[in-house]
C-alpha cells in the first residue's frame, strides 16, 4: 500500500507553510500509489517534512492516517507496505503492557509500538512483510530509512547539497526544488546490459536506491550509519552449510506448512483480495493455497494474447476450473497492448526495459477493476532453480569452459560470422550438450548468445554475459559508462546452479522482477503481495539440497510436490513460457513508426549517449529479419522514451566527471 516521500533540510529558513507545500507537492506526484488519503507532517525547527499517499487496505478508518506519531510522541513514521504478522505482534505487545499504544487496528501503529518497545533494529527483525519506512526520531533528531529484506518495496534517497530527499519513486523527489537532475552514464550502461538499473545506482548520479534488508540512519550531512539487519549472503551460506536433514516427505510437509502460513498472512485485508494466475507452477500453487484457505471462490486474473507463443490464458483457465476460483480473463488485442507502450516511461519513472512490463501493466489494470490486493507467484524461479538459463549455463560452460582462451575467442568469431540459418543448423549439431527440455527451443539466437559467453574468462563472467543483451565491448555507448564487476553479488560456495540462483536473488529479482510488479500494480492503485518471498521460506529454501529443487529434468521439483496436492500434474504438463509479448513482430509492424522516431539518427547524435552507427545497424538488421534484436533495441527505446518525459537534464559521465547538455 501507499507511497512515502519527504526531505530534511537542517538549514531551512522558511516557515512551516513552505515545508508543507513542498511535501504535498512531492506526495502529489505519487498519488497513484495511494488514492484514498493524503497526509503530511513537518517540523520547521529541524527542517524535516514528510508526505504520504494512502491506499487503504488495513484499517480503513481515519485511525490509519499517516504520517503517524507514536503514543509517546517521540517517533513519526511514514510507512509503505504491509507487516503481515502485525496481529501476532500486537498480542505480544499487549502482553507486555502496551495496550494503551493502540487507537485503531492498523499495522502502522503496531510498527510504532514495536519500535518504542524493542528499538528499531530489534523490531524490524520481528516483522514479516514488505515495507519501506521513513522514521523520524524527534528526540535524537535522527532519520532512519528502512527497506524490507528482499526489496519488494522501493525506496530512493539522495543529497542535494545539505538537503536529504527520499521517496518511493523518483517522480516524488523530482518535485523538490533542489532535486539534483544529473544523469549517470554508468546507469545507462547498466540498463542496456541488464534491462534494468541495479541498486544502489539510479538513473541520477546523486540519487541511490536503499539496499534490501538495510537500515540507513542519518544524523545529518555526512553522518550516516548503515545496518544490514538481514543478509542473503549469510542466509545462503548458512543454508548450504546446514542442509535440511529430513526426507523428501518431511521437506514437502515443511514447505507446505510455510507456504500455507505465508499465503494466509497475505490474505488478511479489509478490502477484496485476488491473485494473478498464469497457469504455471508458482501462480497455480498460490491460487491453490488461497482457495484452500477460503470459504468462497478466490478471484483469479489472467491476460491472454491471440498468439499461441505467448498465450497462457488456456492453461490458467484449466487450473481455475479445477480449483473452482472466480476467474476473469481478458484477451488483449495488439492495439490495446500497444496503447500501454507510450505510458511506460512515466509508469516506471526511470528507464526499465523488461518487456514483460506490458502484460504486467495490463493484468494489473484488469485486477484493479475487481480487487484492491492481489497475490503473485514471483520468487519461485530464483529459490527453486526454475529458470532455463541455469541448465543452459551449466551445459554451455561444461562444453566450452575447458578450452583455452584463444580457442574460445576463435570459436566465438566463427559463430558470429555464420548466417542465422546456418546457426540453426549448427545449434542442432551442438544441442547434444543441452538438457532435453532446451533442445526443442534451439535457434540461431542462442548461437549468438553462445558466442558472447564463450569469451568469458570464468564462470561468473559467463553468466553475466548470458543474461546481458549488450556486452561492454559491443560499442553501443558513446563515452563513459561502465558496469563495474561486483563480486559481492556472487557466492564463493555451493554448486554452479546455487551460485547463479544467488546472483539472481540479489540482482535480477529485486531490481527487475519486483520493480516491474511494484510500478505496474501501483500505477493501477493495486497492492501486489509476494508469498514466495516470505523470509522464512527463503531461509528454508537455501537449506534444501539441490536434488530437491531440480530432479529428473524438472526444475522447482519440491514446489511441484506441494502443488500436486492441489492441482493434478496433468494440468501443468507444458514448457515454461515466461510472461512475454511478440515484441519482435511489433517493432517491425505497429511499433515501427514510434521506434523510428526515437531512434532517428539526428536525435541519437544530438543526445550523445549511443553510437549512431551501431544503433542504426542494429535497427536495420532487425527490420530486415536477419536477426531478432528486439531485446537489444527495447533497452535503447525505453531510455529514449524516458528522455522524452524530462524537459531538461544535465548529463554526467561518472567516470570522467564531465558535463554536457542533452538538448
Amino acid at each position: 500500500m501507499c507511497g512515502i516521500t519527504g526531505f530534511w533540510d537542517p538549514s531551512f529558513t522558511g516557515n512551516s507553510e513552505d515545508l508543507t507545500r513542498i511535501a504535498r507537492r512531492m506526495a502529489g506526484a505519487i498519488a497513484h500509489r495511494g488514492p484514498d488519503d493524503a497526509g503530511d507532517w513537518s517540523d520547521v525547527g529541524t527542517g524535516m517534512a514528510m508526505g504520504f499517499r494512502r491506499l487503504s487496505v488495513i484499517d480503513l478508518s481515519p485511525e490509519g492516517h499517516q504520517p503517524m506519531t507514536s503514543a509517546s510522541g517521540r517517533y513519526v513514521i511514514a510507512f509503505n507496505g504491509e507487516v503481515y504478522n502485525f496481529e501476532r505482534l500486537r498480542r505480544t505487545l499487549a502482553e507486555e503492557g502496551r495496550s494503551q499504544d493502540f487507537r485503531g487496528h492498523s499495522d502502522t501503529e503496531v510498527l510504532l509500538a514495536a519500535i518504542e518497545a524493542w528499538g528499531l533494529e530489534a523490531a524490524v527483525q520481528k516483522f514479516i512483510g514488505m515495507f519501506a519506512i521513513a522514521l523520524w526520531d524527534r528526540r535524537e533528531r535522527q532519520l532512519s530509512l528502512v527497506r524490507d529484506r528482499i526489496g519488494v518495496k522501493p525506496l530512493y534517497y539522495g543529497w542535494s547539497k545539505d538537503t536529504l530527499l527520499f521517496g518511493s519513486e523518483l517522480k516524488a523527489l523530482r518535485e523538490h526544488p533542489h532535486f539534483p537532475d544529473t544523469i549517470d552514464r554508468n546507469a545507462v550502461a547498466d540498463l542496456v546490459q541488464r534491462k534494468y538499473i541495479g541498486a544502489p545506482r539510479s538513473i541520477y548520479r546523486d540519487i541511490k536506491k536503499l539496499g534490501p534488508g538495510t537500515i540507513l540512519q542519518i544524523s545529518g550531512p555526512g553522518r550516516t550509519l548503515t545496518i544490514e539487519y538481514w543478509s542473503p549472503r549469510v542466509v545462503a551460506t548458512n543454508g548450504l552449510a546446514n542442509p535440511f536433514p529430513g526426507s523428501v516427505e518431511e521437506a514437502t510437509d515443511r514447505l507446505d506448512d510455510l507456504l500455507r502460513d505465508s499465503v494466509a498472512l497475505r490474505m488478511v485485508a479489509d478490502v477484496p483480495v485476488g491473485v494473478f494466475l498464469s497457469g504455471g507452477i508458482d501462480s497455480s500453487l498460490i491460487a491453490g493455497l488461497m482457495q484452500a484457505n477460503s470459504r468462497t471462490p478466490v478471484r483469479t486474473f489472467t491476460v491472454g494474447f491471440r498468439d499461441d507463443t505467448y498465450d497462457e490464458a488456456p492453461y490458467a483457465a484449466r487450473v481455475a476450473a479445477h480449483l473452482g476460483t472466480d476467474h476473469t480473463e481478458l484477451y488483449v488485442t495488439a492495439d490495446e497492448a500497444l496503447d500501454v507502450v507510450p505510458k511506460l516511461a512515466l509508469i516506471y519513472d526511470e528507464p526499465f526495459a523488461d518487456a514483460s512490463q506490458i502484460p504486467t501493466c495490463l493484468v494489473s489494470v484488469l485486477a484493479r477493476q475487481h480487487v484492491t490486493v492481489t497475490l503473485s507467484g514471483d520468487g519461485g524461479d530464483e529459490l527453486f532453480g526454475g529458470y532455463d538459463r541455469y541448465a543452459f549455463g551449466r551445459a554451455i560452460w561444461s562444453a566450452v569452459g575447458w578450452m583455452p582462451a584463444w580457442l574460445r575467442q576463435f570459436g566465438a568469431r566463427k559463430l558470429r560470422s555464420w548466417s542465422p540459418a546456418a546457426n540453426d543448423t549448427t545449434f542442432r549439431l551442438l544441442h547434444r550438450f543441452l538438457p532435453a527440455r532446451l533442445q526443442t527451443r534451439a535457434s540461431g539466437e542462442k548461437i549468438h548468445r553462445l558466442a558472447a559467453v564463450m569469451t568469458a574468462s570464468d564462470y561468473q563472467g559467463m553468466y553475466r554475459r548470458l543474461v546481458s543483451d549488450w556486452a561492454a565491448g559491443d560499442g553501443l555507448l558513446l563515452e563513459g559508462g561502465v558496469t563495474p564487476e561486483d563480486d559481492t553479488q556472487w557466492l564463493n560456495v555451493g554448486d554452479a546452479t546455487s551460485r547463479m540462483m544467488y546472483h539472481d536473488l540479489v540482482t535480477y529479482l529485486p531490481d527487475d522482477i519486483l520493480v516491474k510488479v511494484d510500478r505496474a500494480s501501483m500505477a493501477a492503485s493495486l497492492e501486489a503481495r509476494e508469498p514466495l518471498l516470505d523470509h522464512r521460506l527463503i531461509e528454508f529454501a537455501w537449506r534444501l539440497p539441490m536434488a530437491m529443487k531440480t530432479r529428473g529434468g524438472h526444475s522447482k521439483w519440491l514446489l511441484r510436490q506441494v502443488l500436486h496436492r492441489h492441482v493434478p500434474e496433468a494440468l501443468l504438463a507444458r514448457r515454461k513460457m515466461g510472461f512475454g509479448v511478440p515484441l519482435q513482430s511489433w517493432l517491425r509492424g505497429p511499433l515501427r513508426s514510434w521506434a523510428e522516431e526515437l531512434l532517428a539518427p539526428k536525435r541519437i547524435q544530438r543526445e550523445g549517449f549511443f553510437v549512431n552507427t551501431v544503433v542504426a545497424k542494429t535497427w536495420a538488421d532487425h527490420l530486415s529479419g536477419k536477426q531478432d534484436h528486439s531485446a537489444r533495441l527495447w533497452s535503447i527505446l525505453m531510455f529514449q522514451a524516458w528522455l522524452d518525459t524530462r524537459p531538461s537534464a544535465t548529463i554526467a559521465s561518472a567516470a570522467t566527471g564531465t558535463h554536457t547538455s542533452d538538448r
